[in-house]
């Protein structure tokens, strides 16, 4: 997994979420590294890390851990965005010992149903030969991917000798699409798996990813966790309000600072 260092201290690992890269949590990690030392990865099939034709959420816990034997380190924060939560929840459940804290802004450990197929023909239609990056972003609009989407996923792309190319691995997203909005760890299934250590699930006022009906399974895998609401802020609520996010992300982090 490709990452990015930046401070010294305690190790806090950033990881975004679906279409995007490290640079998504940029602004958390200047924060944050006055404090700490801040990893911000690139989940694979995302900005330069490794492309796979199938991922689930076990394969990149266990990815993660490998990172952070290969930068020995023993124990570490975990914050994730979004698919980047679930992979921090995973990693949890699996790797316990290596974990200090988690914080999931705006997802649950749970299975969603299907919402990008939209945004999917979009990206697989785009005409990859377009000169202009507005061509690009009109075709997206065209396809009903909504502005702040659109503009979100031209991030990742990038120009080549015939015109445009995406960052991302789009087929291996594609392929693996159902375990990203699925679940591993279920109570009915045996090797059911639980994480007792601190978590805050940080979520917005809309409640599309975090709800009611989640409690019970967010509370059998992580019986000591707190929920926040960051009020007026969508599913991109560390860009919405970011200051008031960082510092809520901070401010957690702080009150468990233990094991190193």
């Amino acid at each position: 997994m490709f990452f990015s260092e930046s401070g010294h201290g305690i190790p806090v690992v950033l990881i975004h979420g679906l279409f995007g890269d490290g640079d998504n949590l940029k602004a958390l990690g200047n924060d944050l590294a006055s404090d700490y030392r801040v990893i911000r990865v690139d989940c694979p099939n995302h900005g330069r890390s490794e492309h796979l034709e199938y991922m689930d959420y076990p394969t990149v816990a266990n990815m993660l851990v490998a990172l952070l034997d290969q930068l020995q380190i023993k124990q570490a924060h975990l914050v994730g965005h979004s698919m980047g939560g679930k992979i921090a929840m995973a990693t949890a459940l699996i790797a316990p010992e290596r974990v200090l804290s988690v914080v999931a802004a705006d997802i649950a450990p749970v299975a969603y149903n299907n919402r990008h197929d939209k945004v999917f023909a979009a990206m697989t239609s785009l005409p990859l030969d377009a000169q202009d990056r507005r061509v690009a972003l009109q075709h997206l609009l065209n396809q009903g991917v909504d502005e702040a989407t659109a503009q979100f996923l031209l991030k990742s792309l990038r120009r080549n000798d015939g015109g445009f190319e995406w960052k991302l691995n789009l087929p291996g997203l594609i392929h693996s699409y159902p375990q990203i909005i699925g679940w591993f760890n279920s109570p009915s299934a045996p090797g059911f798996l639980t994480f007792s250590g601190p978590i805050l699930l940080l979520h917005s006022a809309d409640p599309t990813y975090v709800n009611a009906d989640y409690r019970e399974a967010i509370v059998q895998q992580f019986p000591h966790a707190v929920s926040k609401t960051i009020a007026g802020t969508g599913h991109w609520l560390h860009a919405q309000k970011p200051t008031v996010f960082n510092r809520i992300v901070h401010e957690f982090i702080n009150e468990h600072v233990s094991g190193q």
